[in-house]
């Protein structure tokens, strides 16, 4: 059973919109902006609401087949952690090779003595001609000039609230909430729960991209893309207005000249769905240090012993020993976001192989929260021992001997630890023995202790007759 209620009033006009044989922006709409705010479009969104309802005996069964993806999950995640750790070994590895047999050269001439060689250069960079940007007609100089090309658009953002009711049965109620973003991505409103209302135009030919400099040179040294894409983002570039006709030409009439960069649209200040905005940064010319093997006198991607390949570039002037200690730390954060991507993986996978325990006892609610909470934790246990054993055993089958000479000080810790422990005993043992012959002894008038006075010791048992004559002078009662 399904119930749905929506919030909001939304008419759209986007089914009218789009691109003319992928080039020119068509607004068949004749849209204005005081319709436009007439028919809603003024509000954050809007949402739609849908209520399902699940018996005991078919959250059973979804728990049940739920168990087959938890173990594709586990399995997955385990090959995950295993080749991440192969990934980050051979990554480090082709950069200690490469940090052993790099050589720095003078940038101002190339020497064919260095040909297939991994060299580092570093000093100011030049470009004679400007970076053209072909599809609005307007040039920079710099060393690469980067487009960001983004639509304003509705997304779909799911929110579910989830009730377990007695018997077992469930209900989950799902909020379906719709704003609008911009975005540098085309998303798909086809695939939405509630399209009506919601579509998107489709999105313009445009894409994002980067345009180097096509004859940049560090010192006499030519540098491509390859090297040019690795120095980040630049510095915010202004649009000329000379861009302006070839904008209208692409994206239509709405086309301007705002705020440094191409808008089209009506009104910036308040973007409708389908509105496009195009931004530029630029890298100037700088200092740069880059790394890569010498081939003729440009710089290409070296190939290590392992079949890695090494090519690096940074700002600023940088030796080589700084750059490949940056890139291991590089490697290193990579590595570990791969690993708790792979233990969280792990973990949902063997929560859902456990599941159909908690779905059992949710018969009665508290029953089905307290066996939820359980399973939890022993997902959870049970990751913490699986995770770190997929890595250490892909430690053994990509560094044996390393992994070896761990495991060897970790016996070797061990097996001091528990001497160590064997001695404390036996030490306390052999106090325990001396402690009662003093404890409590009564000192005598000279010094030192006296023997039989010891605290704690019980006297020897004695008979009746005994303990009356004890007090008795010698002989007393005896016949004569």
């Amino acid at each position: 059973m399904h119930s749905a209620g929506r919030t909001g009033g939304i008419m759209s006009n986007n089914d009218n919109l789009g691109w003319n044989n992928g080039q020119n922006w068509q607004d068949n709409s004749n849209w204005q902006q005081e319709n436009a705010d007439a028919q809603g479009w003024q509000g954050a969104g809007d949402e739609y609401s849908e209520a399902s309802h699940r018996s005991w005996l078919q959250r059973l069964g979804d728990s049940i087949k739920g168990v087959l993806f938890g173990l594709i999950l586990v399995f997955g995640s385990s090959y995950l952690l295993f080749w991440n750790e192969g990934r980050a070994v051979k990554t480090a590895d082709a950069l200690s090779e490469g940090a052993g047999v790099v050589i720095s050269v003078d940038n101002a001439r190339v020497d064919p003595a260095n040909a297939g060689k991994l060299i580092h250069i570093a000093g100011p960079t030049s470009a004679q001609s400007p970076i053209n940007e072909p599809d609005f007609g307007f040039e920079a100089r710099g060393l690469r000039l980067i487009r960001k090309v983004e639509m304003y658009q509705w997304k779909e953002e799911r929110r579910t609230e989830t009730r377990q009711k007695l018997g077992g049965g469930e209900e989950t109620v799902t909020r379906y909430i719709y704003s609008r973003e911009w975005s540098d991505r085309a998303i798909n409103s086809s695939s939405f729960r509630q399209p009506g209302g919601h579509q998107n135009p489709s999105f313009p030919p445009y894409q994002s991209r980067g345009f180097g400099a096509g004859d940049a040179k560090l010192g006499a040294f030519s540098i491509d893309d390859r090297i040019l894409s690795r120095l980040g983002q630049g510095e915010t570039f202004d649009v000329p207005p000379s861009a302006l006709m070839r904008a209208r030409q692409r994206l239509g009439d709405r086309a301007r000249i705002e705020r440094g960069g191409i808008y089209a649209g009506f009104n910036p200040d308040n973007p409708q769905v389908g509105d496009v905005r195009i931004t530029y940064s630029l890298v100037p010319l700088q200092e740069i240090s880059a790394i890569g093997q010498q081939t003729n006198s440009s710089l290409s991607p070296y190939v290590t012993r392992n079949k890695r390949t090494v090519l690096l570039a940074e700002r600023g002037n940088q030796n080589a020993a700084a750059m490949f200690q940056h890139a291991q730390d590089e490697n290193r954060m990579i590595t570990w976001i791969i690993r708790a991507v792979g233990v969280i993986l792990m973990f949902a996978g063997f929560a859902l192989i456990l599941a159909p325990i908690s779905t059992l006892a949710s018969v009665i609610p508290i029953l089905g929260d307290i066996a939820g909470f359980g399973t939890s934790l022993i997902a959870m246990l049970a990751t913490a021992i699986v995770a770190p054993l997929i890595i250490a055993i892909a430690w053994l089958f990509h560094r044996p001997l390393i992994s070896a000479a761990a495991l060897a000080a970790g016996v070797v810790i061990i097996m001091l630890v528990r001497h160590w422990g064997r001695q404390r005993a036996a030490q306390k043992a052999a106090q325990a023995q001396i402690a009662p012959s003093f404890a409590g002894a009564a000192p005598r008038q000279g010094g030192g202790f006296m023997p039989g006075a010891q605290q704690g010791l019980q006297p020897p048992l004695q008979s009746p007759t005994q303990r009356r004559n004890t007090f008795l002078p010698p002989g007393f009662g005896k016949k004569k």
